[in-house]
């Protein structure tokens, strides 16, 4: 059973959660980021913040630190040290680019959805790079729970029939 097949079982039986583990295993990462973005951003599901927030509040310490680095990779440390009032800058030591999971740990879930919607302001791309990074995590896309699933694994549905 191919990717497709799956996609289309998966949608058509308004079960999209319980396929996500067998769609992970036959997708790309760049598929699944794909679908994943999408979801982030559409109007159906919470504010791409609000998502990275609670994806951060489900996330090991080190993925935590994962998806704060995606973000200073995308928009470079002295834009995202300044972002939702310098909470990055005020974890980061003088020259360090990069988050620790020590760090990482040290903000709320509420912190990190203010540092998202910040980022999304500045650089609208970076949801494409979060979305990569969460697809390499499909466990963690299981608590986003069933309709940004569903809009996910609709958007894979329709890249795979166009590709």
């Amino acid at each position: 059973m191919g990717l497709l097949d799956i996609l289309q079982q998966a949608i058509g039986n308004n079960n999209a959660e319980a396929h996500l583990d067998q769609v992970a295993q036959h997708a790309s990462p760049g598929e699944l980021g794909a679908g994943l973005a999408a979801a982030m951003r559409s109007d159906q599901t919470p504010p791409f913040g609000d998502t990275v927030g609670q994806l951060f509040g489900q996330s090991s310490p080190s993925q935590q630190a994962g998806v704060l680095n995606q973000i200073l990779a995308t928009l470079g440390p002295a834009a995202a040290s300044a972002l939702a009032g310098g909470v990055l800058g005020r974890i980061l030591q003088p020259g360090q680019t990069q988050v620790t999971p020590d760090q990482a740990s040290q903000l709320s879930p509420a912190q990190v959805t203010e540092i998202a919607t910040h980022a999304e302001q500045q650089h609208a791309g970076v949801i494409d790079e979060v979305s990569q990074f969460y697809a390499q995590h499909s466990g963690l896309i299981k608590t986003l729970g069933g309709a940004a699933i569903a809009i996910a694994l609709a958007k894979m549905k329709e890249n795979a029939t166009r590709g």
